[in-house]
């Protein structure tokens, strides 16, 4: 008995004193029957609280708690860290890498129209935009975590099939503009090396294909978090600028005089930005992943600290490529991005002469990295909304419909990019405005889904959550409303 004692003791970083005769075979005890393994990874546990049946029930056999040397205080703190951290990285993937694919080719080349065109006017979005991105990242997060379903799985479930059925054909038609998006960023960055898109965009579609068809969940998962990275390179380009950084910083938080929202450019704007950083096919795919790569509800506060991670790091790439865009494209009269050369001009302080090439490989990089997820995302949302069995942990027979819808929009998205003569760098913005107008349906339904009480139990939104999220929803309405109305009027 004295040697589960001891072990308890190590366990919890306390010593035991039983009071009273030990006539009662400690393995009995409920207190020593609460800790199963199970209970040990309960979140609690792992997060440092010591659960209260604990303490009732040592109470009522006598035990009193003596708190250990110093040193094996600080193990027990260490412990502790380890686990935090070691959970962090089991869970971590989906919501970094769902918020870093915000900087696409469409991303980029919106935010540094966005620069280049309004100069600071547009940085006052970034505060609201990264809180309302953490919010609706983390309400897929959660809800993926308790019901272990994707989102169009309980839209069909909860709404019935005629409604999903509309939802995904909408979803459907938007995030095809998205992926012909990700290939007119693989085409227009390889064309800085004189490389003709006739030839790359095939290769590159070949590429994208086997990276996901061919490889495992954790392989391309990795994949997809060292692409993730690669994005440092516009913080460097923004911090070499030399920007003016009180004017930044002020735009930051001042928003621009009511004047400029009666503009329909500036409007068009603000709705792609929005639409760019808060994209609905990420909500889709971010609730996918984290119900595929086994996330519960136990494992949920390390999978809030990924979201959380991954939405100020994107917000901030984003900021640092506004900033870097107007401090040189901006400032020297450059208000209109037709090619990605032009974009490259915004990296000529970090690499001069190597702009081209620095920028063509930023470029390329969060294009074949999105051009992998936004069809894969697009076959997630599809699939589970239609009953289809979906998932890159299953092979080509196993999930056919999800393979064949996933392989059908990459051959599409790359074949229009091909068509000669197209204003590539219009319609990219133009894919992310649409984000942008088609988000607060996307919300509504999240928003009914994860205040349900019979689904979500004791993990529904709290008010502040809805507050966030149904501002969102209005603001962006009142937008897509007023801008519709300055094109009539215009």
């Amino acid at each position: 008995m004295g040697r589960i004692k001891r072990g308890l003791g190590e366990w919890f970083g306390l010593a035991f004193h039983h009071e009273g005769r030990e006539s009662t075979p400690i393995e009995s005890w409920p207190f020593v029957r609460l800790m199963t393994a199970e209970f040990v990874a309960d979140r609690h546990f792992l997060f440092g609280r010591m659960p209260r049946p604990v303490y009732s029930v040592a109470a009522s056999r006598g035990i009193r708690f003596y708190p250990l040397c110093l040193r094996n205080t600080r193990m027990r703190f260490l412990r502790r860290q380890k686990t935090r951290i070691l959970l962090f990285l089991a869970v971590m993937g989906p919501g970094f890498i769902t918020a870093n694919v915000d900087n696409d080719a469409g991303g980029i080349l919106t935010y540094s129209q966005a620069g280049a065109q309004f100069g600071h006017l547009l940085l006052w979005t970034m505060i609201p935009i990264t809180v309302a991105l953490i919010v609706v990242q983390e309400m897929c997060s959660r809800m993926g975590a308790v019901t272990g379903k994707g989102l169009s799985d309980l839209i069909r479930e909860e709404f019935g099939f005629r409604i999903t059925f509309l939802m995904m054909l909408g979803i459907l038609i938007t995030n095809f503009g998205n992926v012909v998006t990700e290939f007119i960023g693989i085409a227009t960055s390889l064309e800085l090396f004189s490389l003709p898109r006739i030839y790359t965009v095939p290769v590159c579609a070949v590429i994208v294909w086997l990276i996901v068809v061919k490889g495992q969940y954790k392989s391309v998962e990795k994949v997809f978090l060292a692409a993730s990275f690669f994005y440092v390179t516009y913080i460097f380009a923004g911090v070499l600028a030399k920007p003016a950084w009180a004017e930044a910083a002020k735009a930051t938080f001042i928003p621009p005089k009511w004047s400029a929202f009666r503009e329909q450019t500036y409007l068009y704007m603000v709705i792609g930005v929005v639409g760019t950083t808060i994209a609905p096919w990420m909500q889709f795919y971010l609730q996918s992943s984290i119900v595929e790569k086994g996330v519960t509800k136990r494992a949920y506060k390390a999978s809030q600290l990924d979201v959380v991670t991954g939405c100020i790091f994107t917000d901030v790439v984003a900021w640092f490529i506004i900033v870097t865009c107007a401090a040189t494209l901006y400032v020297h009269g450059y208000r209109d991005i037709k090619y990605a050369a032009d974009a490259a001009q915004a990296l000529k302080p970090l690499a001069h002469e190597y702009a081209y090439i620095l920028f063509a490989v930023g470029l390329f990089n969060a294009s074949l990295f999105a051009a992998s997820i936004l069809p894969l995302s697009t076959a997630y949302t599809v699939c589970e909304g239609l009953g289809f069995e979906s998932g890159v942990g299953m092979k080509f027979s196993e999930a056919p419909a999800f393979y064949w819808l996933y392989t059908l929009l990459i051959i599409a998205g790359g074949a229009v990019v091909l068509i000669p003569g197209l204003p590539l760098v219009k319609i990219a913005v133009l894919s992310q405005v649409v984000n942008g107008v088609v988000l607060p349906f996307v919300l509504i339904f999240m928003l009914l889904l994860i205040n349900k009480k019979d689904l979500m139990g004791q993990y529904v939104n709290t008010r502040t959550f809805n507050l966030v999220a149904w501002v969102t929803t209005v603001v962006m309405i009142v937008l897509t409303v007023a801008w519709f109305w300055t094109l009539r009027s215009g």
